[in-house]
């Protein structure tokens, strides 16, 4: 998601609430936002939690009350408070109050929490700057976890990530499977924030493209893949079914999220359609994570060189 100016006149909007609904609201208000100059952040300060939104200019304040009612209810759209800050770095601050997620032997984190990452974990670091892919939101952990159930199993040798964002999910996948990964995004400014936290995380072996649609030549010239991550929307989902079918390896293995725990079963029949069975269904703070594997029995299309 776009966010804010770093360092200019903030309007605020904060909601006193209880941690289920903290997270709810802020991760409605991401995804509803996107490409908006919204920053939303759920966060425990003494014991109380709270939602936070930070807009870089000011807010329809009725829109986002009858936004937050329709996600929260209408006491929590009466109890939302509007404020005007003093400059600062909201991105860094709301994000420096977040603690580092683990998910299996993964845990993203932040520069301040460097220090806590164990021996055994493979760390991997999100500059705080960066308002999306913390791996704080339900579909992001869950992809993770997907990642982890499938290292456990299988040793897949060619992987796409597509709509990349922050980059989490590739680095993550480099590092847990050491094989090379094609990582795409349809959004210039996600390609170079990718770029930033894989130089960061010294990960290798991860190719970056701007790219839209699975016809561009870096997806042909490196299928059949076999592992690809899709943490986007249901509609691109849905649209991708058809096209990313010759490019799955037999025993292929999809793992789809960015969809709402009601959407998952749109998103399914969509695969459905191609041939994908569904292995595993992971639910997060409300959003859905589908593990699909391809049969090995199905053939994949030739291979296409360009």
């Amino acid at each position: 998601m776009s966010a804010p100016s770093s360092q200019s006149s903030t309007v605020t909007a904060r909601l006193a609430t209880d941690e289920a609904t903290a997270r709810r609201v802020s991760d409605m208000i991401s995804e509803l936002c996107d490409g908006d100059d919204v920053v939303a952040a759920a966060f425990e300060d003494a014991g109380a939690w709270a939602a936070a939104l930070y807009f870089a200019s000011p807010p329809d304040e009725p829109a986002v009350r009858a936004l937050v009612g329709t996600i929260a209810g209408a006491d929590a759209a009466e109890a939302l408070v509007f404020s005007r800050v003093a400059e600062k770095d909201w991105v860094r601050a709301s994000l420096e109050g977040l603690a580092p997620v683990t998910a299996g032997r993964v845990m993203v984190h932040g520069s301040h929490d460097r220090a806590r990452v164990a021996p055994n974990r493979i760390g991997i670091e999100i500059e705080a700057a960066l308002a999306f892919g913390t791996g704080h939101h339900g579909t992001t952990l869950g992809c993770l976890l997907a990642l982890n159930a499938v290292a456990k199993r299988q040793h897949p040798r060619r992987i796409l990530d597509l709509g990349t964002g922050s980059g989490v999910l590739a680095i993550a996948a480099a590092k847990l499977l050491r094989r090379p990964i094609l990582a795409s995004d349809i959004d210039r400014q996600a390609v170079r924030t990718a770029h930033a936290n894989v130089r960061l995380n010294t990960a290798r072996d991860i190719r970056l493209v701007h790219a839209a649609g699975l016809q561009s030549p870096p997806f042909r010239r490196d299928a059949p893949f076999d592992l690809v991550f899709a943490n986007i929307l249901l509609a691109p989902l849905k649209g991708l079914a058809r096209p990313m079918r010759p490019l799955l390896a037999p025993g292929a293995t999809v793992i789809l999220s960015g969809l709402l725990a009601a959407q998952a079963n749109a998103a399914l029949a969509a695969y459905r359609a191609h041939g994908l069975i569904l292995e595993r269904r992971i639910l997060r703070d409300g959003w859905a994570t589908l593990i699909l594997r391809l049969p090995a029995g199905r053939v994949a299309a030739p291979r296409n060189r360009v």
